[in-house]
């Protein structure tokens, strides 16, 4: 039996360059980002940074903007601003869309964190690509100038989509953007399905603490069975005239095969512009990026689900102005309590 297993291990293929990388964080909890609320390190962006096909992927939407949109058929000069522009990779991805399609832009860099700021006066002062690029150290749901927007572009996304305040922060700068401007992204899909996973819950479990059941967690799958595919729960599109971010929905789920639910996987869906998208959501995700790994939102008392059977999960978004949260249950086959009610157990503070 053991020469038998060894045998099936030296079969196995090698692992592959991007496998590598995320091999340490199988199942591995870590919290969510809280980028309003606090600065992120250099570490954080220089990790970011290192995901070529986000980047890519953004130029070629900025692209397909510049090229084929009728708001900036007749523009001599566009105004493009990057919202929350980090260390300047986005800034970077706009000029060599701007090369590409032979359009001049004007470029503005807004960002808070005063250490990435410090970046982006270093690169406006030693990078003659950059001399022209007029960078604004200011939130951008404050900053009042006279100058408005064609095109905003921002990467402000978490793995649920908008578990990092992205439409807050959107809505909240919407007023830098000109009527009929264009945002990249244009929308976002938050994505829900059951899991069954005891290494996960046996993680969560060690903390013997409710909160830690109540607080959602980024995690490369490895050890897990999604139970079935993921289904939509909340959209957000910009620009909009609504500007209401309270989402809630609920979808029934058939499992097909009994399990054990310990728990529900979020993933996102996001279109840039046009047909361009980004995408952790399994049936349509983008090869090779790994600036995103999905949520886990945990359930206090794993339920077992009899097979050909439907479970019916509800997933609430709420804020009081300070703070937004997420509250989870279930209603079939059993009903669960409400998991984080009123954010008291986790929450994204604004």
């Amino acid at each position: 039996y053991q020469q038998y297993i060894s045998w099936l291990w030296r079969q196995s293929p090698p692992l592959t360059a991007l496998e590598r990388y995320e091999r340490p964080y199988w199942d591995y909890l870590q919290s969510p980002l809280q980028p309003l609320m606090d600065n992120l390190e250099s570490q954080t962006y220089e990790t970011f940074e290192k995901d070529p096909t986000k980047y890519q992927k953004y130029e070629e939407a900025i692209t397909a903007a510049l090229k084929d949109d009728p708001f900036l058929a007749n523009k001599e000069e566009i105004v493009l601003m990057v919202l929350g522009a980090g260390r300047g990779p986005l800034v970077s991805a706009a000029m060599r869309a701007a090369q590409v399609t032979k359009r001049k832009l004007k470029l503005y860099a807004l960002e808070k964190n005063q250490n990435a700021i410090n970046t982006l006066y270093n690169l406006r002062d030693n990078n003659p690509d950059w001399k022209n690029v007029t960078v604004i150290g200011t939130d951008i749901r404050n900053w009042t100038g006279e100058v408005k927007a064609d095109i905003v572009v921002s990467e402000l996304l978490g793995s649920f989509g908008d578990n990092e305040l992205s439409p807050e922060c959107l809505y909240g700068a919407q007023h830098i953007l000109k009527e009929g401007g264009i945002s990249i992204p244009a929308s976002y899909t938050s994505y829900l399905a059951p899991l069954s996973s005891v290494k996960l819950y046996n993680e969560v479990n060690a903390f013997n603490a409710t909160k830690n059941f109540e607080t959602a967690y980024v995690v490369k799958f490895h050890a897990t069975r999604v139970l079935c595919r993921a289904k939509p729960y909340f959209t957000f599109n910009h620009p909009s005239q609504n500007k209401n971010c309270i989402r809630y929905a609920h979808n029934l789920f058939k499992i097909e095969t009994s399990a054990l639910v310990h728990g529900f996987a979020g993933y996102f869906d996001s279109k840039l512009y046009g047909n361009i998208h980004i995408s952790i959501y399994p049936p349509t995700a983008t090869p090779d990026m790994f600036s995103w790994f999905p949520l886990y939102f945990p359930l206090r008392t794993p339920l077992y689900v009899p097979a050909n059977t439907e479970i019916d999960v509800h997933m609430w978004r709420l804020t009081d102005g300070k703070k937004v949260w997420y509250e989870w249950s279930t209603s079939t086959p059993h009903a669960t309590e409400i998991h984080n009610p009123n954010g008291r157990s986790w929450w994204i503070g604004l």
